[in-house]
């Protein structure tokens, strides 16, 4: 893919004054053509970043239509919220005879970018994405869109690129999660996060603060951290409930944190939630597993996933134009168990 549109061989056989079955015998190396001209055509393919379309090449002189394939990308799998997602794009697709290629971007750009090119190489019929944390350009969003390739942001939405995208309602979960919070005696909450970088991060702080200052407290730099797993959660509670005004609640940015927060108090001799207050935001199968339940904010993933490939779909088959960028929200719903009182 070039900056706007992908580089064809009828474009090289432009540059070069020559047919399109000459472009393919030079790229394919035949000895039917000179090796100086060969070495030109390569060379220029390379520089432009040519990529051959494998399955469109196959399908050339065939009669059979290409296959209906759409390309899903994942963080990662490690979050029950992302598997959710993808039972409910599969479950969608499936049922309208479409077929998935899955791939994870394990939470980097880099892998992400070889991850577009490879789907576009393969001809996927369009693209379900949530980013990656670390994404913070989206050239290779915006290529694929250039080339007529659908895309869907869900969860983890790119604001640069004009695209349809399905999100839960971040920004009301986490307000009613911490107003429920300070309705239940909480006085100093502290917040668990993602890197301010990626918009769900940025909705649920600020239903955080929001719900704090309705309620007459103030937000509190010393009460915030920059952490969304259980393993750092484990490592820096320590420190915040040794503090000489340590927080009586915690809201965290997913059930994983949540459930670092939690243990590593109980291990301190805190009482949940006589002492302390939790709640997560996912509602996975670990909310159920823990000791006390947690409290959480459902996401409702397999719905998010359902809604995703339906508007792919809308787009592929052209009953949402190309250019129309639906953008669709899912409410969320508080689940109030034992780790608040």
């Amino acid at each position: 893919m070039e900056d706007h549109a992908p580089l064809t061989m009828k474009d090289i056989a432009r540059e070069f004054g020559i047919s399109v079955a000459t472009v393919s015998r030079a790229l394919k190396d035949s000895p039917r053509i000179s090796a100086e001209r060969r070495a030109a055509i390569q060379q220029y393919a390379r520089e432009h970043n040519f990529t051959p379309n494998v399955i469109a090449e196959s399908l050339r002189h065939s009669k059979v239509q290409p296959m209906k394939v759409i390309g899903v990308i994942i963080p990662n799998f490690v979050h029950y919220y992302f598997a959710s997602v993808l039972s409910g794009i599969e479950e969608e697709a499936s049922a309208r005879g479409y077929r998935l290629m899955v791939a994870t971007s394990q939470e980097s750009y880099e892998r992400e970018v070889r991850i577009c090119q490879s789907f576009y190489e393969n001809k996927v019929c369009g693209i379900i994405v949530s980013q990656a944390k670390d994404t913070q350009k989206y050239d290779h969003f915006q290529r694929l869109m250039d080339a007529g390739v659908p895309l869907v942001f869900y969860d983890r939405i790119c604001t640069g690129v004009n695209a349809s995208r399905v999100v839960v309602d971040d920004y009301m979960g986490a307000f009613n999660a911490v107003t429920h919070l300070i309705e239940t005696g909480c006085t100093r909450i502290a917040f668990y996060g993602s890197a301010m970088t990626l918009e769900i991060s940025k909705n649920r702080y600020n239903g955080y603060k929001d719900a704090l200052l309705k309620h007459g407290l103030q937000p509190d730099p010393e009460l915030m951290r920059f952490c969304d797993n259980r393993t750092d959660a484990e490592a820096i509670t320590p420190e915040i409930l040794q503090s000489p005004t340590p927080p009586n609640g915690f809201f965290a940015v997913n059930d994983d944190t949540a459930i670092g927060i939690l243990y590593t108090a109980k291990r301190m001799g805190f009482r949940v939630p006589d002492d302390i207050s939790i709640c997560g935001f996912t509602n996975g199968y670990r909310a159920i597993a823990c000791d006390p339940m947690l409290t959480t904010v459902e996401q409702r993933g397999k719905l998010v996933g359902e809604e995703a490939a339906n508007i792919l779909i809308g787009h592929v088959e052209r009953t949402i134009p190309l250019d129309k960028a639906e953008r669709r929200i899912v409410r969320t719903r508080l689940v109030i168990r034992g780790t608040t009182r």
